[in-house]
């Protein structure tokens, strides 16, 4: 059996492994690595309770600092255990800093990268989000896309090979949410509110760009 260790760190990235947890462990030996970007109780170990996830395998204290420095921690401290577990491939999804870092130990170890949600591009630098999501693409050897839009993003990009259309694994999440009766799609459909997060600091920090959403 293949071994395939998974590389989390914030919130959106527990709830989209609940996804693929649930079928890969079907198949792989699956390890998991939290690297603690996300270490608040109500931001990391709520969706594990909740959702009844299998505890990580490997949970680092790296969170808070800098860019530099949260990605710095985390890259010695997975490389320890991705030396040690010698995985046959590392799953990074999305675009925050255990992405970029758990993408960059395995490729620097000559370890397959599969990255889940490739190919999203806002084509805005400013947001850190982009960089990593960009870099983490460049270097990975099998890029999961949600749409023919990611695959032509990273076309652009001179990325050709192994790039698959695999839909938007948040949309699999909802789906077992309606099947499990987590959520109930017609009492939302005739809600008149809508729920957003606009945590990014490029949405937030500054007064302008906060009031956008409050003319919406």
């Amino acid at each position: 059996m293949k071994k395939v260790i998974a590389i989390v760190g914030a919130r959106p990235q527990f709830i989209k492994h609940f996804a693929f947890e649930l079928e890969a462990k079907k198949v792989f030996n699956l390890k998991t690595i939290h690297t603690g970007q996300h270490y608040d109780e109500n931001m990391s170990n709520v969706f594990f309770n909740e959702l009844g996830m299998q505890k990580p395998d490997y949970i680092l204290q790296t969170g808070g600092g800098n860019h530099g420095v949260q990605t710095g921690k985390m890259m010695i401290e997975i490389e320890k255990i991705t030396e040690s577990e010698r995985p046959d491939i590392v799953v990074v999804y999305g675009d925050t800093n255990s992405t970029l870092a758990g993408a960059l130990v395995a490729a620097k170890l000559k370890i397959p990268v599969a990255h889940i949600e490739a190919g999203l591009r806002s084509y805005n630098k400013e947001m850190p989000e982009e960089i990593n999501r960009i870099l983490t693409d460049h270097i990975s050897d099998f890029l999961f896309v949600p749409s023919d839009v990611s695959r032509e993003n990273l076309k652009k990009e001179g990325i050709v090979n192994n790039a698959f259309i695999v839909g938007d694994i948040m949309k699999d999440l909802v789906q077992r949410a309606v099947k499990n009766n987590w959520i109930h799609v017609p009492e939302m459909a005739q809600n008149p509110y809508y729920y957003v997060t606009i945590h990014r600091p490029y949405n937030t920090d500054e007064k302008t760009g906060l009031s956008m959403f409050w003319t919406v």
